[in-house]
């Protein structure tokens, strides 16, 4: 995984991108992860540097899946968020809380963080789905309170700074 550089980055952003790496790090099977706002732009990712470097229909590591490139994450986060919460909408169910697709080859989850932002991860096909989303379930709840409209901007702009 390569993190992005955190120098300059608010106490908040830090602590961001650390629970993320963390998130990465710490859950078996957890290919990547990336923290997506309510226009779908990506926040933080887990592979920022992949997208120049990706090569089609192969994810860090030779996986299938996700390019690898976040950016292509954020995409698929966005739309499945987007898609279950007119679905919830249509429906009246309320909120959507948490979104997860299995294939074949690896799931992808979705979890609502705070003001339309979404959590996503893309995990292999033998994780432990219970473990993958406890620990969405976390990361939630430490960054909902942090991912203020100042720390979103900080980082959109890190993103956008990033090799």
């Amino acid at each position: 995984m390569t993190a992005p550089s955190t120098y300059g980055l608010s106490t908040q952003a830090r602590n961001l991108q650390w629970l993320l790496t963390d998130l990465v790090e710490e859950v078996p099977g957890v290919n990547s992860v990336a923290v997506v706002s309510s226009d779908g732009l990506l926040l933080l990712s887990s592979d920022p540097g992949a997208a120049a470097t990706a090569t089609p229909g192969q994810g860090p590591g030779g996986t299938k899946g996700p390019r690898g490139a976040s950016a292509d994450l954020a995409t698929i986060v966005s739309g499945l968020g987007s898609l279950t919460t007119g679905a919830a909408a249509l429906m009246d169910y309320g909120d959507v809380k948490q979104t997860m697709v299995a294939m074949e080859h690896g799931s992808v989850f979705v979890m609502a963080i705070s003001d339309g932002s979404l959590l996503g991860v893309h995990a292999t096909p033998d994780c432990d789905m219970g473990v993958v989303a406890y620990h969405m379930a976390l990361f939630v709840g430490r960054a909902g309170h942090v991912l203020t409209p100042e720390v979103r901007s900080e980082l959109r702009q890190s993103m956008e700074n990033t090799p």
